[in-house]
């Protein structure tokens, strides 16, 4: 029995076959299932009786029952009979060395690895013989712990039984067959990895049934994400109740006990030697992680056993993501070059080129600015018809149906997943409170406990008793008397007034981040409006002419800018505030967290872009009353061509600066940056500790790797793109095309994060992708209504339709831009505001665009006739494109079921399957215990044995003339064998 203060420690030579890659124990057998990092700040005072030699190696085994009999005996005793070999690890109480870590660090670690050790493991640490310096606790679990813990946590294995997963006519066999032959080149080359059409059956892990399942080794049975979850499971619910009063590694590594816990990669990832001996992250180096391995599928399955499910499922979700970019880039190809094969034949923009139609335009600003030709703006509007065209509504259209089929497709493709995974029918892991939680609900159970002392005190004096009954022991009666009558004792939980300071925080503060970004956009606006107005000031012709391509492109880059930065401070925020929301659970934080984040960034990456297609040039005014800010500069108007090129120019450049800037800065730059100001940190010690000539162990290595923080950023940053993709599609076809290939390199930049440059996650178990799945559902219904409103009020679509056919005499879209443009008497500019400087001569009349009464008609300046007309269409497509869209996604959600047939099929066979196992395995059971009681009793009593089946015999013992009754066969219950039996079958 270890005590509190001493922790057996053997310590075996260094063993050099485990120089190569470091990862078992110094044994060469033993695996390392995790690694516990802590820093070692005060020297450990070491009594040993051994001799000198035995000081100086470097490796110390905190084992569990591996002891030599003598070895434990003798620790057992006094300090004269301990042997060679044996060291005590005490705590060095004396202070007066300032760097020193607080003692009860040392007691807590010590404490925590002691409950370790009794619930099964088996440690291995370096003995540091240094005052300063990490030190690393090496964690296995032996074959009985990793039964015991698998059959707790319904881990499913393999049995022994093969099936075929699908029967194939011989038609769709050669289909599939030649569908495998040309998929074959764009496959990894995954070794070992079966894509035949047998499956084992799989069941969750029982040791009274350990015959039943494919154990080929007890090593490699399961498999090391499966061990080094199974570790967490234990470090998670392992409590240390005498020292701290927490439970669980998170909260040790929180409170700042250990730095870090994480399981160990396979080796190194660099691959050499024969390709059949590559480890699986080599493997995944190799054929995953790699940009030359772009046009390969994904090995999501060894995904999946390397990282488990939880990112399995992620970059399984990017993948389908990804292909289904390609049809929807396709066709925003096509939609991109009919508006490049259509622009000589546009008419409006033909009309808009002809400088015979002399249309004289209003001027853009006041006093500084001239009349102009509306034929100077020719490119605009020719650029325009590229985005702005027919072809726009059935991309949208297409569009709204592309992302209810990306869902539907992707439920089909998790469900195969989970079938294959065999995830259905999974649990949810009971999850224990977060350390920050704990540490709230302490301190309220304090505060009550000392409030309650008070009171008592106050009320009732207590009386002292030498040394019989202490108030620690009077308060344990009284906690143990509210027990026996059904009252609660402490505090369970947090309620909503423990949480109330959190959420009004929370309100104000997004509240305030919306004021921010709002903030933002008004200044890039106030920004357009001022820098416009200065430079039609210029007296250079040149500067004058390209005053809206110069502002426009300023503006948007300084957009992607205020965007960038908001987006780094609107994460770190978010985490702020959930925080101070004190969430119980991981899962409850990171769905608070993962809403809270994705409402900043939405209107943060949005907000301008809603601005340019539903806000600008809406509230301009007109010539002689125009809308002014800071009553000097006049609101912005869209260009000439309509604000859909605007929105299509503000779109693109947010969407590919952010994809660049942030794949090519955040999350490449960064780390490697973190990563060199990491390495010249330890260059320093690495110089001292190079004399010892110890080879870099895969623990050192992994370590200096970065953490993994979740995947919220990954998802966050697709979904993000994904908004860009569906919302504004109409405005900008290409943006599938930038998509797909921004993620081609996404996946492989995310392989090798994940491969190369983080520590191994634990392998996370989950069904589905969660919360992601409804913000994505969110966003596919949402982008019905804005491509509507896109299409209706940004683009010309409805003008130019109601002109055709209400207005135009001819039927066609002749006398289309005269139609548009009303007329403004300049004798009724306001004082001050006409040109000063015309070169145009004497203008009487000017043009705007609007649809205006013109300045000779009784009601002058009043929307006109046209404008209600053309009003009403715009709403009547919103609604016709709003059912029409809901109506097709249902159609399509209907047709296409959740669950694929096949999938049913075989969840249907699988069960028969494994209740014929379980029976044939039952009866097995009886024939063996029928012939064991036929040897002791030939003629067993009918009821005499009654917790065994019985069953009709012909003939017992070969006396066939009894004439005993015979006993109806009952099955045997599945947990009805005896020990006997249990033990024979499960014998490890």
């Amino acid at each position: 029995m270890q005590t509190e203060d001493k922790i057996p420690v053997v310590s075996p030579a260094w063993s050099p076959k485990d120089n190569g890659e470091g990862l078992h124990f110094s044994d060469g057998r033993r695996k390392v299932d995790y690694v516990l990092v802590f820093h070692q700040r005060r020297h450990i005072s070491v009594r040993s009786h051994a001799s000198t030699s035995v000081s100086h190696d470097r490796l110390s085994i905190v084992s569990n029952g591996n002891f030599p009999p003598s070895l434990g005996s003798e620790g057992k005793g006094g300090g004269e009979s301990v042997s060679i070999g044996e060291v005590f690890m005490e705590l060095d109480s004396g202070g007066g060395n300032e760097a020193a870590e607080p003692a009860d660090m040392h007691l807590i670690r010590q404490e925590f690895e002691a409950n370790l050790l009794e619930a099964g493991l088996e440690i291995e640490r370096d003995r540091e013989v240094k005052a300063h310096g990490l030190s690393f606790t090496r964690l296995h679990a032996p074959w009985p712990v990793l039964c015991r813990e698998a059959e707790f946590l319904k881990i499913k294995v393999p049995t022994k039984t093969r099936y075929e997963l699908k029967e194939e006519g011989a038609f769709s066999s050669s289909v599939s067959s030649l569908w495998r032959k040309l998929k074959q080149p764009f496959q990894p080359k995954v070794p070992h990895q079966d894509h035949g059409a047998t499956k084992f059956l799989t069941h969750c892990f029982s040791r009274d049934k350990l015959h039943l399942y494919n154990i080929t080794s007890k090593e490699t049975f399961f498999d090391n994400a499966t061990r080094g979850r199974i570790v967490y499971e234990i470090l998670r619910r392992t409590i240390c109740a005498r020292s701290c009063q927490t439970i669980g590694v998170t909260t040790l590594i929180a409170k700042g006990v250990y730095d870090a816990a994480f399981p160990l990669h396979d080796g190194d990832y660099n691959a050499s030697g024969h390709p059949e001996e590559r480890n699986d992250r080599q493997v995944l180096h190799e054929e995953w992680a790699r940009y030359s391995a772009f046009y390969k599928y994904q090995p999501i399955d060894l995904v999946r056993k390397y990282f488990g499910e939880k990112i399995g499922l992620y970059f399984a979700w990017l993948g389908v993501y990804t292909q289904l970019l390609v049809p929807a880039s396709i066709v925003g190809i096509i939609v991109f070059g009919y508006g490049v094969a259509t622009v000589d034949t546009n008419i409006p923009s033909l009309e808009m080129c002809d400088e015979r139609f002399n249309f004289t335009m209003c001027p853009l600003c006041d006093g500084a600015c001239d009349f102009w030709q509306l034929s100077t703006a020719c490119g605009t509007a020719r650029a325009s018809h590229l985005f702005d065209n027919p072809a726009t509504v059935f991309f949208a259209i297409f569009m709204s149906l592309w992302a209810v089929l990306f869902l539907e497709h992707w439920k089909r493709r998790q469900i195969s997943l989970s079938f294959s995974w065999d995830l259905t029918g999974i649990e949810e892991d009971e999850e224990h409170p977060r350390p920050k939680y704990e540490t709230v609900l302490l301190q309220k159970r304090q505060r009550k406990q000392q409030k309650k002392k008070k009171k008592k005190k106050k009320n009732q004096p207590v009386k002292q008793e030498d040394g019989t009954v202490t108030e620690k022991d009077r308060w344990r009666r009284q906690l143990l008397s509210a027990v026996a009558a059904g009252r609660p004792a402490a505090i369970d939980k947090l309620t909503w007034k423990d949480r109330l300071t959190g959420y009004c925080i929370n309100v104000s503060s997004i509240l305030f981040m919306f004021g921010l970004t709002f903030s933002a956009v008004f200044g890039v606006i106030v920004y357009r409006i001022t820098v416009s107005a200065l430079m039609a000031m210029s007296p250079d012709p040149e500067t004058k002419s390209n005053v809206r391509v110069t502002v426009t492109a300023t503006a948007v880059i300084i957009n992607l800018v205020v965007i960038l930065i908001l987006d780094e401070i609107y994460g770190a925020v978010a985490v702020w505030l959930t925080e101070l929301e004190i969430p119980k659970t991981e899962t409850n934080f990171e769905e608070r967290l993962v809403l809270k984040a994705f409402l900043l960034k939405f209107m943060n990456a949005y907000a301008p872009i809603f601005y340019v297609a539903f806000f600008k040039g809406r509230f301009a005014g007109r010539p002689g009353r125009y809308v002014y800010v800071f009553n000097d500069y006049r609101m912005e108007e869209c260009a000439p061509g309509g604000c859909l090129i605007e929105l299509c120019i503000q779109l693109s450049i947010i969407m590919l600066g952010k994809q660049l800037i942030q794949n090519n800065i955040f999350e490449i730059g960064i780390p490697k940056l973190k990563k060199l100001v990491r390495t010249l940190k330890d260059k320093g010690g690495a110089e001292k500790e190079a004399e010892e000539e110890r080879p870099p162990q895969q623990w050192n290595l992994d370590y200096a790797l970065a953490p993994f923080e979740g995947l919220t950023p990954e998802y966050m940053e697709m979904i993000i793109q994904f908004g860009f993709v569906s919302l504004f599609v109409a405005s900008f076809p290409l943006a599938p095309l930038f998509a797909l290939l921004n993620n081609v390199i996404e996946i492989r930049l995310d392989a090798k994060k994940f491969v190369t440059e983080l520590r191994r996650p634990v392998a996370a178990r989950a069904k589905d992708i969660g919360i992601w799945y409804n913000i994505l559902s969110g966003m596919g219904k949402f982008s019905v209504i804005i491509n509507a409103f896109v299409i209706s009020f940004t683009s010309d679509f409805i003008p130019r339709l109601v002109y055709q056919y209400m207005y135009s005499h001819t039927g066609t879209m002749h006398g289309f831009i005269d139609h548009t443009l009303s007329y403004f008497n300049v004798s009724n500019f306001k004082p001050g505001t006409a040109p000063h400087n015309s070169h145009h001569g004497d203008v009487t009349v000017c043009r705007y665009k609007d649809y205006r009464e013109p300045p000779w008609s009784a009601d002058a300046y009043q929307f006109s006739k046209q404008y209600w007309c053309v009003l009403a269409a715009r709403l009547a497509f919103v609604i016709l494109f709003q059912n029409l869209v809901m109506f097709l996604s249902l159609l399509v959600a209907w047709v296409i079921p959740d669950i694929p047939k096949t999938i049913v099929e075989q969840l249907k066979r699988e069960k028969k399957l494994l209740v014929d196992v379980f029976l044939r395995e039952e009866k097995d059971k009886f024939h063996l215990i029928q012939s064991l009681f036929a040897k002791d009793a030939p003629f067993p009593l009918p009821g005499r044995y009654s917790t065994l089946p019985q069953c009709p015999t012909q003939s017992l013992a070969g006396d066939s003339g009894a004439g005993g009754p015979r006993a109806r066969c009952r099955a045997a219950s599945f947990g009805s064998s005896s020990r006997n039996e249990n033990s024979r079958h499960t014998a490890v």
